[in-house]
């Protein structure tokens, strides 16, 4: 998923271990697609002109992940402005990834965006997450889409307009996602499955043993 400014898309999203080179993804394999079933009750929703349906029952899928105050630029954010990122995931598309270690076609990732707020109730340190919802943003995985992939970026519950390509959130995803364009260095229980099942992208990959190297 990326992040604008504070905020992901979707990006992810979001929040590496260093790692030894291991070869990327077999390119030849077929991918895994969705039962009809759970087509109609997981996969993207899109209007006649083509913008997404926001995933009304996301807070119900599998969560993934939460970053806190996370940025791909070293630049230091607002000061006293703090924001929380949750990841989610459509659970046949979960159980996909436990079972392949990439990402099938109908894949729906949300990047809910939260306030961080200090002093509430009876919290005296850290920062607990705001009832609003700042920012939604939503990476789709669908062969239809150019490249794949597409990002929405929801302002509101209204449908959400594909985020066009050449946008950075797609060059950033490209050239830095542990699998499939997405940001699984940053999803604790699926970095493991995907060294596991050797779907580590090979730029990660090289990324990381660099980054090993150049401390």
């Amino acid at each position: 998923m990326r992040r604008s400014s504070a905020l992901f898309l979707l990006a992810v999203p979001v929040l590496v271990l260093p790692l030894l080179a291991v070869n990327g993804a077999d390119k030849t394999s077929t991918p895994p697609k969705l039962d009809a079933r759970q087509a109609q009750t997981e996969a993207p929703a899109y209007t006649e002109d083509g913008k997404l349906r926001m995933p009304a029952a996301y807070r119900e899928w599998v969560y993934l992940t939460t970053g806190l105050d996370m940025s791909y630029v070293p630049k230091p954010g607002m000061a006293g402005h703090s924001m929380f990122d949750n990841v989610f995931v459509n659970p046949a598309s979960y159980r996909s990834f436990q079972q392949t270690g990439t990402w099938p076609d109908g894949t729906t990732l949300v990047l809910e965006v939260r306030g961080a707020e200090t002093g509430t109730s009876i919290n005296k340190r850290g920062h607990t997450q705001s009832a609003e919802v700042m920012g939604l943003e939503v990476h789709v995985k669908d062969m239809k889409l150019p490249g794949g992939w597409g990002f929405f970026e929801f302002d509101g519950p209204n449908p959400a307009k594909l985020v066009a390509r050449p946008a950075d959130c797609y060059a950033c995803h490209e050239g830095h996602a542990a699998v499939d364009t997405t940001f699984v260095q940053f999803y604790p229980t699926l970095l493991p499955l995907a060294k596991e099942k050797n779907t580590l992208s090979p730029a990660y990959v090289k990324e990381n043993a660099t980054a090993a190297t150049n401390p």
